[in-house]
């Protein structure tokens, strides 16, 4: 083997005011060296794009560091072990990273994670069984979800809520999905088991969500803000619990926007509001996996996936995912 191989990764080229285009990323070309003692080299065959990446390009102090301007952008990604210089890991093995963004890297085996090369499609390990799969299972626990509870799941088409509002339908909850299409709301009707869902570009969502849940609901799965979370909050039963996972509608303002005008309602029906990040719930991810695993396989928890071919489409799959044209979890393919 040469002493260095090449990689094309995506670099953040300028930091987006208000929506990114393909302007604020630029495609290179590196050469990466050969392992050390202790590393491993991976060619990565998937890549995720994640609502979360957009906050990453901002200049601005949160739970993880902001991308560097210049610098390849990261995120979760499956790959093979291509040279191993570590005892953990051997030629041929699967490990996912959070090296995305990028054909090929080397990188100290600790940054790397096993996974189950008989779970097929592989890219379930960054789908159902990967972070987005853990992110709903873990949201659903902070619920406190009981059987018999109304459930709204906002952005339910997506990678987290699709499998958020199937696990509370097997939960026993009766469901409802917003979602942005006709194609999308068939979907979560026919195929995902939803008892309801709408389009919320079809009009307000409080009338939507009041239709389709007269008598209201105990929990709301927040993938979206803005107006769904005050709609949420308008139908909320006493006790009722908002999750917030996300809040897709708002990454791109270039201001921040005014909170839920009905905040009140917190206090007049004792509502719990939670946010979380998935990662510091890592010690019940065998958990999870033991739960979801035979759901997925015995196909009780159907998987959507949309893959991008190619790392110099990646910015394009990003840039779909923001706008919600991804159905399921968006992944780009890289070999």
């Amino acid at each position: 083997m040469a002493d260095a191989v090449q990689s094309r990764e995506i670099l953040l080229s300028s930091r987006p005011r208000g929506w990114p285009t393909s302007d604020d990323f630029t495609l290179a070309t590196v050469d990466v060296p050969s392992p050390q003692d202790g590393q491993v080299l991976v060619r990565n065959l998937y890549m995720s794009v994640d609502p979360y990446m957009r906050g990453r390009m901002n200049d601005v102090k949160s739970y993880v560091p902001p991308f560097s301007i210049g610098q390849p952008l990261e995120g979760a990604a499956l790959g093979e072990v291509v040279l191993s210089r570590a005892p953990a890991f051997s030629p041929g093995d699967l490990v996912t990273s959070a090296r995305g963004w990028r054909e090929c890297f080397v990188a100290e085996a600790k940054e790397l994670r096993a996974v189950d090369p008989s779970i097929q499609p592989i890219t379930l390990h960054l789908s159902a069984l990967g972070m987005t799969g853990f992110t709903a299972w873990v949201g659903l626990k902070l619920a406190e979800l009981k059987e018999g509870d109304r459930v709204f799941v906002s952005g339910a088409a997506g990678a987290v809520g699709s499998i958020a509002g199937q696990l509370a339908k097997l939960r026993g909850s009766f469901v409802v999905g917003s979602a942005g299409s006709p194609e999308k709301v068939r979907l979560l009707l026919e195929e995902l088991g939803f008892d309801a869902a709408f389009d919320y570009k079809d009009g307000p969502v409080l009338a939507q969500l009041s239709a389709r849940a007269p008598e209201g609901i105990d929990v709301y799965f927040d993938n979206v803000g803005g107006e769904h979370l005050e709609a949420a909050l308008w139908a909320m039963r006493d006790h009722g619990r908002v999750i917030a996972c996300g809040a897709i509608s708002r990454y791109n303002d270039e201001k921040p926007s005014p909170g839920p005008a009905n905040l009140f309602t917190l206090i007049t029906k004792r509502l719990t509001m939670r946010g979380f990040i998935v990662t510091d719930w890592m010690k019940d991810r065998d958990a999870f996996v033991r739960e979801v695993a035979p759901l997925v396989a015995g196909g009780r928890l159907r998987v959507k996936e949309t893959i991008v071919e190619g790392i110099e489409r990646a910015p394009q799959a990003f840039l779909g995912m923001l706008r919600g044209q991804n159905v399921g979890k968006m992944l780009v393919k890289l070999s």
